[in-house]
């Protein structure tokens, strides 16, 4: 295989954190990832998105209490939550007298997207200066007391949180979990649908010595059909209602 660039090399090192030491990130560090953030390719240069950087310490426990309550994000240095932003550039349309359509899924699809790249980009910035980070998709769930303790108006949604902070020895010793293999993922010219043998070829690895189907029902119960994932599609289906 070909010599990996740096940046390369970053992203196969790169992998969730949850512990983080007892110590600040550098406001130039912050911005910093911030700014590489906002670099990040964005539909027709709209960049549909609103960065909350969270600072009050009983906001972020609160945060950690409703997002599945997770303590490490209570206790992180860096707390971001990228909000996929419908709202700005409509009310932009109203100032300058236009008389626009309201915000449809399709722009909220948009927004998602860009607020999602972004967050990478953040990510990656973060890990080139030795920080460490982990995505928080509970954000999601119970949608509407997120969007209540941020402030949030319609058509502005918390897309991604993103928490950081320098990794514990611990965490920097880690194994980072395996991913499935290449020709699993990468489907040429069109998606083609993969038959029993090669899903259990797929994901098999993840059981370890368990058979197929036990540890693939366990995880089903555990994420799929997860009280928690049912709750973010009940919260996120109640919020497309604003945009019928």
């Amino acid at each position: 295989m070909t010599e990996r660039n740096p940046i390369l090399q970053s992203l196969y090192d790169r992998k969730s954190v949850r512990v983080y030491e007892d110590r600040p990130i550098p406001p130039e560090a912050k911005q910093a990832i911030l700014e590489a953030a906002a670099q990040a390719p964005t539909a027709g240069c709209q960049q549909l998105y609103t960065i909350l950087d969270i600072t009050d310490p009983a906001l972020k426990q609160a945060l950690a209490e409703s997002c599945d309550h997770q303590p490490f994000i209570a206790a992180a240095p860096l707390v971001l939550v990228f909000c996929a932003d419908c709202k700005k550039w409509y009310d932009a349309y109203l100032e300058a007298g236009c008389t626009p359509r309201k915000p449809g899924v399709g722009d909220l699809m948009l927004a998602v997207t860009d607020a999602a790249i972004a967050a990478q980009n953040a990510v990656v910035a973060a890990q080139s200066l030795g920080i460490g980070s982990c995505y928080i998709g509970d954000v999601m769930e119970n949608c509407a007391t997120q969007r209540q303790l941020l402030h949030l108006p319609d058509y502005v949604f918390p897309a991604a949180m993103l928490v950081a902070g320098y990794p514990t020895q611990q965490q920097m010793d880690r194994e980072k979990p395996r991913r499935c293999a290449m020709e699993h993922i990468v489907h040429e010219n069109g998606y083609r649908s993969m038959d029993g043998a090669e899903l259990r070829d797929c994901f098999g690895y993840k059981g370890g010595r368990a058979a197929f189907e036990q540890w693939c029902s366990a995880f089903c119960n555990r994420k799929y059909d997860s009280d928690f994932a049912r709750e973010m599609s009940r919260s996120v289906a109640e919020y497309l209602e604003q945009y019928r």
